[in-house]
């Protein structure tokens, strides 16, 4: 019996092999190279118009793969749609546009991980372990000593406006487990449909001479929107929906911690980040605390622990 129980759950849960390992790797480098663009466009464009140009895009061509939801269904996934795309999107950009670098809001967005945990208890009741509430608060810790860092002290309300960003798609994500009846690609079909009229009136109400910069755009700022919208969202997440599919969310998201190792990459490479000590300490916190729970998740999921 003991051996019927384990051939089952290795059926279950198929090894992590080299192909998935690259579709991992594509979707990280993809997600990585995002932080960059949109850092190139923000030196022209506002963050909330450039997040309603994203949006535009990934609506015109979805719009063919939506379909209408349970009626029940409908007052979640705008609340969904709003959390993760429009004011996810609109703030993580306001937070790059302010921070200056790439390295550090590409690290602090990772807070979101910890930060579902702990929503998911609060709202739904899931409890987690000791383990898991020690690696919250190394994550946390990581964060208010990556603060400290010069790279970030200057700009601290850019710190406050990623931690916030990251609440916002915690909350989208914890909320996205009891919806129904809409697939990966409707999703972002109805988060783009739903989230372009929210973006454009906070962009008109308080990003004023946006649409005459937009007019004024050079090349990158097109270029930007069209990554933001092809390879991060479609390409990124219909990869990532494909890796989900296969193997359990808690097995995939260790390969995840890629992208903002990635990011820091690109944005000293690229964008002439010069992270300090604390900054690495602080990263390396946040992203160890993340990986404990990813990891601690992963062992419940193929059934140790």
């Amino acid at each position: 019996m003991p051996e019927r129980g384990a051939h089952a759950n290795a059926h279950a849960v198929p090894a992590f092999g080299a192909r998935d390992f690259t579709l991992a790797l594509i979707v990280c480098l993809a997600w990585a190279g995002n932080f960059l663009t949109s850092a190139f466009a923000l030196r022209e464009v506002p963050p909330f118009l450039f997040s309603a140009l994203r949006l535009g895009l990934m609506a015109v061509l979805l719009v063919g793969f939506v379909r209408a939801p349970p009626r029940a269904q409908w007052p979640r996934l705008v609340a969904v749609a709003l959390l993760n795309g429009a004011l996810h999107f609109g703030t993580s950009l306001w937070a790059l546009r302010m921070a200056g670098d790439v390295s550090s809001p590409a690290i602090v967005l990772q807070s979101y991980i910890p930060m579902s945990v702990l929503l998911a208890w609060w709202l739904r009741g899931e409890r987690f372990a000791w383990r898991t509430g020690t690696a919250i608060a190394v994550s946390f810790a990581g964060v208010l000593v990556l603060g400290f860092d010069p790279l970030v002290l200057d700009r601290p309300a850019a710190l406050g406006m990623m931690l916030f960003s990251a609440l916002l798609i915690a909350l989208g994500t914890v909320l996205m487990r009891g919806l129904s009846g809409v697939d990966a690609i409707g999703l972002q079909g109805w988060t783009a449909l739903i989230g372009v009229l929210p973006l454009l009136a906070i962009s008109a109400a308080i990003e004023p001479g946006g649409l005459d910069a937009l007019r004024a755009a050079s090349p990158v700022v097109w270029g930007a929107a069209a990554y933001s919208a092809i390879v991060a969202s479609l390409i990124g997440h219909t990869l990532f929906f494909r890796l989900v599919q296969r193997h359990p969310v808690a097995q995939v998201m260790p390969y995840l911690l890629l992208v903002p190792v990635f990011a820091v990459a690109l944005g000293i490479a690229v964008w002439g980040d010069r992270p300090g000590p604390r900054l690495w300490l602080g990263g390396a916190m946040v992203l160890g605390g993340v990986l404990a729970i990813a990891l601690r998740a992963r062992a419940k999921a193929l059934g140790r622990g």
